[in-house]
């Protein structure tokens, strides 16, 4: 595939050297009907400072992701299992995670259109400050109580109110955090390297989910999921507060000093909507799992919560290495391939689990599926940002998490009750099935920048 032709306005969003002989009025007459947009606030300074400045803000940002995400890898192990140790039924593990993406759903598209008017850096902070509620919160939840609250044909405990609450607070932190965190990385990358830089992100997000593990499982399997739990969230606690710290020296504004008046702003591509279509049917496939997995390899094979965490540790370490290396197959030969096979990787990945003898088959697939996935998700996020100009670029992020929010909310209620109702194979048929779909509508209707 022939390399992108960077536009003139592609350039300026991604703060490119200024060009002194060039006065605005004459760039806004090679942009014609597009009006002059200033370079990013943190990229203003001359060309040496302006990639400083990126390098700071990038770096600023990756470590704030890494300390805040100690806590995920527990959380997708261990959430479900804890849950059941409540009392909770698989429909109602299923809601612990619905909430999440449902939160985060309802408030994606407002907070897109705030971020591209009031900037990114606010909702950066609120963000990280929210993920550091959410954690004291999870930390309450760890106390082991499991008295009703309500009345006992409700069900609901003590622990599982808390965790909903956790859950709620922690859907509006992600979104603020990542609308952010995305828009920040595609206002300061040149679209030949973006694949690369949300590359990076993805591979911090990663690294920090496998350190968190590392001390938070072996810390659950010594103590038990309940006594565990307080511990393991107590020593996650601090670390929000450091990537608070970091968020708040390091991470400067980065939208567009100037902005052009709304009616002449960029509009959001069609393409967009189809991606967003997409986007509700893969991500409620993979939601689809996430309630009912590990308690199915649980009663498949019967280990704790720790030696099925282990075999996810190598497809951890694939994904906290290679995202920013296979990023750059998404700029060189485009972003279709690697979402292609990520998604085929996926859907044969589901289809194994169930007739996999062993856990280390599982941990090979796992293994696969994450090597094809570090190439197809900073793939995706790059094909947002090529459909979405600086001026709208927060809403173009708000409005694709918004049907990846819609699809995810759905995903965990219906495994669960495919799981409670169907068998407990079910929920992996349905979601290789859904993959398969997904991947031949991005090969179908998929239009790539040029």
């Amino acid at each position: 595939m022939e390399a992108q032709t960077v536009t003139p306005h592609e350039q300026h969003d991604a703060c490119p050297e200024r060009r002194p002989e060039a006065s605005a009025e004459a760039l806004r007459g090679e942009r014609s009907a597009e009006p002059l947009t200033e370079a990013p606030a943190a990229c203003t300074e001359p060309s040496r400072s302006e990639g400083q400045s990126r390098r700071v803000v990038l770096r600023a940002l990756g470590r704030a992701i890494f300390f805040l995400s100690f806590p995920l890898g527990v959380l997708s192990f261990a959430l479900p299992i804890y849950g059941k140790e409540l009392g909770a039924t698989a429909l109602e593990i299923g809601a612990l995670f619905s909430v999440f993406f449902m939160m985060a759903a309802l408030l994606r598209p407002l907070l897109g259109r705030l971020m591209d008017r009031y900037g990114r850096r606010p909702f950066l902070l609120l963000g990280v400050a929210g993920y550091l509620g959410a954690t004291l919160l999870f930390l309450l939840a760890g106390d082991g109580s499991t008295g009703p609250v309500l009345s006992a044909a409700e069900g609901l405990t003590t622990g599982l109110l808390v965790l909903l609450a956790a859950r709620v607070i922690e859907g509006a932190a992600s979104s603020l955090l990542w609308l952010s965190a995305y828009a920040i990385v595609a206002d300061c990358s040149p679209p030949d390297e973006r694949g690369r830089r949300f590359g990076r992100v993805q591979e911090q997000l990663w690294r920090g989910v496998l350190v968190g593990a590392f001390v938070g499982f072996p810390t659950l399997g010594y103590l038990g999921i309940v006594r565990g739990w307080k511990v393991v969230f107590a020593g996650y606690t601090p670390l929000a507060l450091v990537a608070l710290f970091f968020a708040w020296r390091g991470v400067r504004e980065t939208l567009p000093a100037t902005l052009p008046s709304a009616p002449a702003r960029r509009r959001i591509a069609p393409q967009l909507y189809v991606l967003m279509g997409i986007a509700v049917l893969t991500a409620a496939s993979a939601a689809l799992l996430t309630p009912v997995l590990m308690i199915f390899l649980q009663e498949r094979f019967g280990a704790p919560v720790h030696d099925l965490a282990l075999a996810y540790v190598p497809a951890t370490i694939l994904h906290g290495f290679l995202p920013s290396q296979l990023g750059r197959i998404a700029d060189r030969v485009g972003r279709k391939l690697p979402m292609i096979v990520g998604l085929l990787a996926a859907a044969v990945t589901s289809l194994a689990i169930p007739s996999a003898g062993s856990m280390l088959l599982i941990a090979l697939a796992w293994a696969i599926e994450a090597a094809c996935f570090s190439a197809a998700t900073p793939a995706v996020k790059a094909l947002v940002a090529d459909h979405s100009g600086a001026e709208v670029r927060g809403t173009g992020y708000g409005l694709y998490t918004l049907a990846s929010g819609l699809g995810a909310t759905i995903g965990p209620l219906l495994g669960g009750w495919v799981y409670d109702t169907w068998g407990h194979a079910m929920p992996f048929y349905l979601n290789a099935c859904m993959l398969v779909v997904g991947a031949s509508l991005v090969l179908a209707l998929v239009q790539e920048r040029r």
